[in-house]
């Protein structure tokens, strides 16, 4: 009897109480203002933003070559090229990247494959077979020689040999006979002496391309020294030759070697001769960034366990380290998350700056599946860009002002704008997207190019267009508006470098040509892992796998958590968080 009683009470209940049937939705969603800003974008938006993408870049590329190929970069404010500044060889700023070897063409060639411009990309490839030699009696860094040059190099090669038909028509012309490879192996051979003649395996930092001779100088970032493998590992894989491959991996062997014992943290400058620390800090940005972003990369590239494993363990100290704020992106209470600057040895906050190279930092968790932590660092370095309509290189989170206030052009923000659009489809992200294109184009477009701006606050600039703005800029905001793309269709197949250069990812480099046994520099650092981190604290973060997820050439499923169908459409960081983070950056939205 009691229990007919209940059913009876919940009957009427059910009967006599109105409801909504959305409360039964699980999309159901308050669909604010934020969300109607942000939520759509038309196809007509899409296709004005492609159109202005494909212009920004011709501009640049066509100001180059009319004003200043073969020389390295353009000069855009006044129309004419540049090279090393053979005057004063102790200028580091221009001499570390220009050597007289068509920089901005190299590092350019596969945007040309991207944006199918079959006709200019085989122009380019005689161009440069004609005109670029490395016997040059130039000294320059090692990280931006192997990057911009190897990188661009290695990838016009393979993306002629591995799938030339991949953009469209044949990309590689009938008198191609691998001249781009042997180019990649020449240079890469002027830098061996920078390996070689190191007694710890961490490179030293420049080296004449001429004569193999070491520069003096002996202090090297982690990322200059750690952000070599990629490229040196394909040309290993493709040549047959370990021996490239070998020296970048001794060189990320011996960096997470002298990682600091109690926190398992990295400081950002150290002493190649003798494999101490000079520069004690530790974090995401300058010195540091592309370091761990190689280390995910070559394993996703090379199947390598070891390289996932040293990231892996790295993620653990990020979060236990680096991470301030509350515990969750999407919920909780708390300041907005913030990934800062800390004393290697005590973890402690050591800088209250953060600086423009870790913008690319949510780009690298979107590719290790941790999208809604992606969702949050992305979210703090965009509106940094909207309080001064250019991203600072350094900004200082105390004051809330740049301390270092120049932009030269930087793709690190778009790159992670594409990731995050590829993973979770959000409109959101072409609309962060268009702002970029329009601020580029109102802030830093000149006579003959665009140029960098010397302060975010008064919009001066200086006369220089770096070749990463046609390199990684202009490719990453092309991509992300030309949905049809083949590569964007092929999504997983391919790798960017940290250049933004395409290596296809599959069996070839998945292979390697020798085994250890027959060259072999040091012990993998892969038995070393365990249950416990390497710094001998225990770290229980449950998101971070504690295994290498082993790879399948063919797999067709995604093999990280979808973002919900209804998060589509809504801002990808809750409403009451972003209002949140807009005003403690001193904005309104609404």
């Amino acid at each position: 009897m009691f229990e007919k009683r209940l059913l009876y009470i919940a009957v009427v209940i059910f009967v006599t109480i109105p409801f909504s049937l959305d409360a039964f939705n699980i999309f159901s969603h308050s669909y604010d203002k934020l969300d109607q800003k942000y939520g759509s974008f038309t196809e007509e938006m899409r296709a004005e933003m492609l159109g202005e993408v494909r212009q920004m870049f011709y501009f640049g590329y066509d100001s180059y070559m009319n004003y200043a190929f073969p020389l390295d970069e353009l000069d855009p404010i006044h129309c004419v090229g540049r090279g090393p500044d053979h005057d004063n060889p102790s200028n580091i700023n221009i001499n570390d990247v220009l050597g007289d070897y068509c920089l901005t063409l190299v590092d350019s060639l596969d945007t040309l494959a991207v944006l199918g411009n079959i006709t200019e990309f085989q122009r380019a490839v005689k161009l440069i077979i004609e005109h670029v030699s490395f016997d040059k009696e130039n000294t320059v860094q090692v990280f931006e020689a192997n990057i911009r040059l190897l990188g661009g190099l290695i990838s016009g090669h393979m993306l002629m040999e591995n799938d030339p038909y991949l953009f469209g028509e044949n990309l590689r012309p009938k008198w191609y006979n691998g001249e781009l490879l042997q180019l990649a192996s020449d240079l890469a051979s002027r830098l061996l002496p920078a390996f070689q003649n190191s007694m710890t395996g961490i490179p030293f930092p420049r080296v004449n391309l001429k004569n193999g001779v070491v520069d003096e100088g002996v202090e090297t970032c982690t990322a200059g020294a750690g952000s070599l493998l990629l490229e040196l590992g394909t040309l290993s894989r493709l040549l047959g030759d370990p021996i490239y491959e070998t020296m970048a991996r001794r060189a990320n062997r011996a960096l997470w070697s002298a990682r600091a014992k109690n926190t398992g943290l990295l400081g950002n400058v150290i002493n190649a001769k003798t494999g101490q620390w000079v520069g004690r800090l530790s974090g995401l940005g300058a010195g540091l960034d592309s370091y761990f972003e190689y280390l995910l990369k070559s394993y996703i590239l090379f199947g390598e366990e070891e390289d996932y494993l040293m990231f892996n363990e790295s993620y653990n100290g990020f979060k236990q380290y680096l991470r301030r704020g509350r515990t969750h992106c999407n919920s909780g209470y708390g300041d907005h998350p913030l990934y800062v600057n800390v004393d290697m040895h005590s973890g402690n906050t050591y800088t209250y700056w953060i600086d423009a190279l870790q913008a690319s930092f949510p780009a690298v968790q979107v590719l290790f599946g941790d999208i809604e932590e992606a969702i949050c660092t992305h979210a703090w370095h965009y509106n940094v860009w909207k309080r001064y309509g250019l991203l600072p290189e350094r900004f200082n989170w105390q004051r809330l002002s740049p301390d270092v206030a120049f932009y030269p052009l930087r793709p690190e923000l778009v790159e992670s704008t594409y990731l995050l659009y590829q993973a979770t489809k959000n409109p959101f992200y072409l609309h962060v997207g268009r702002e970029i294109i329009q601020n580029i184009n109102a802030y830093t477009k000149t006579k003959c190019g665009y140029a960098t701006v010397h302060d975010v606050i008064d919009m001066s600039l200086e006369d220089r267009m770096e070749s990463f703005f046609l390199s990684e800029t202009c490719k990453y905001l092309y991509l992300l508006f030309d949905l049809d793309n083949p590569l964007n269709k092929q999504f997983s197949k391919y790798i960017f470098t940290t250049e933004g250069h395409l290596l296809p990812i599959g069996s070839k480099l998945r292979t390697k040509p020798w085994t250890d046994e027959e060259f072999s520099s040091k012990p993998s650092c892969a038995s070393s892992f365990g249950k416990e981190s390497l710094s001998g604290d225990s770290v229980n973060i449950p998101y971070v796998a504690k295994e290498a997820p082993i790879f399948k050439p063919n797999i067709t499923q995604p093999s990280c958590d979808a973002i919900d169908e209804a998060r589509h459409y809504l801002l990808p960081l809750r409403t009451p968080y972003y209002l949140q983070l807009t005003e403690s950056l001193g904005l309104k939205e609404l």
